[in-house]
């Protein structure tokens, strides 16, 4: 059985889910009481591969919210992880991807130091990051939809916001690697990093945000646009395509223009329904196929029955496991959400 741990966008988000999903009690709650509440099975899921083989699986609700980090409960946010964690452990889940927020807390808080959850002992083997698969499927997207728009590879500029992250890093890999961009342009906020990725690459323009995008006729977005970051669309090459990989995804709200063409970036489109109502909570415009990558890595690896921690750690994403994962994302029906047709 694989799990999905999660969470929502908002208090306002999280109230509303709460009273749709059958939890009156937690509805009309404050923060603080999602500070306390408990982690919480939510949903079931029967995911069915067009090699005809089926698979169960849990959703777990980890009750954090970003207002957790924005208000300072650091201590609050990260007990939720591990909780949820614990709580998918205890519940006999062989597989378990830490979506949105939750791998991303993980890591920069160093968890993995904290096995340790009451009377359990995490398991590590038992949890996935799902950025393997993630980064993935953003490549297939860069090359995919830039085909859609009549962009060349071999002659396009392509600017990593968030370069220096786990799946932004493995973006710049691949694309290194398979494809034949003519110019990387590496943006984030910490310098030395960006230098070591460059060396790594042995390519790549490091440059400030103002500055690439305006050069770039594709932009991947690896985290959600800062606050207070305004884009002037006219500015921007026409056509550009823009990937936005954050969560909570905030570009199509901030960036309208008919030459700026926004693709919700990391979401992929099973060829077959799947049972579940989570989806239908977090605004896809298929719930029944589309969902984030990070989950249907755990779906793969439990179709393949690999029960180990395939992504984990920041910036150990290769280009390797990237090709593995993919290889059986196409075997059982996952393909990249495209731009719309016409």
């Amino acid at each position: 059985m694989f799990g999905l741990i999660g969470h929502l966008t908002s208090l306002e988000h999280a109230q509303s889910v709460a009273k749709e999903l059958g939890y009156p009690e937690y509805a009309d709650q404050g923060l603080e009481f999602w500070c306390m509440a408990p982690p919480q099975i939510v949903d079931s899921i029967t995911v069915t591969s067009i090699t005809g083989q089926t698979i169960y699986g849990k959703y777990v609700e980890s009750c954090f919210l970003p207002e957790m980090l924005a208000s300072q409960r650091i201590k609050a946010a990260t007990r939720k992880i591990l909780n949820a964690m614990a709580h998918a452990q205890k519940n006999g889940i062989n597989i378990t991807a830490l979506g949105g927020f939750s791998s991303i807390i993980f890591e920069n808080f160093n968890l993995q130091k904290i096995t340790q959850i009451r009377n359990l002992t995490l398991d590590l083997q038992r949890f996935t990051t799902g950025n393997t698969h993630t980064a993935y499927i953003i490549c297939r997207q860069v090359e995919q939809a830039a085909a859609q728009l009549g962009i060349e590879l071999s002659k396009a500029t392509v600017a990593i916001c968030g370069a220096t992250g786990d799946i932004g890093s493995a973006v710049c890999r691949w694309l290194d690697v398979h494809t034949e961009v003519a110019e990387l342009l590496l943006v984030a906020r910490n310098q030395e990093r960006l230098g070591e990725l460059q060396a790594e690459l042995g390519r790549g323009k490091i440059l400030g945000l103002e500055t690439a995008l305006p050069m770039a006729d594709i932009v991947v977005w690896v985290a959600s646009m800062p606050k207070g970051v305004e884009i002037d669309p006219d500015a921007l090459k026409h056509p550009c395509l823009m990937i936005d990989g954050g969560y909570p995804k905030n570009l199509a709200t901030q960036i309208q223009h008919p030459e700026v063409h926004i693709l919700n970036g990391g979401i992929v489109e099973h060829c077959l329904d799947i049972d579940w109502r989570i989806m239908q909570i977090v605004n896809m415009s298929i719930p029944s196929r589309q969902l984030f990558a990070c989950f249907a890595e755990s779906m793969l690896l439990e179709f393949e029955q690999w029960y180990t921690n395939f992504s984990w750690g920041r910036n150990q994403i290769t280009v390797e496991n990237m090709e593995k994962i993919g290889q059986v994302s196409v075997k059982h029906g996952f393909s990249p959400l495209l731009l719309p047709s016409g």
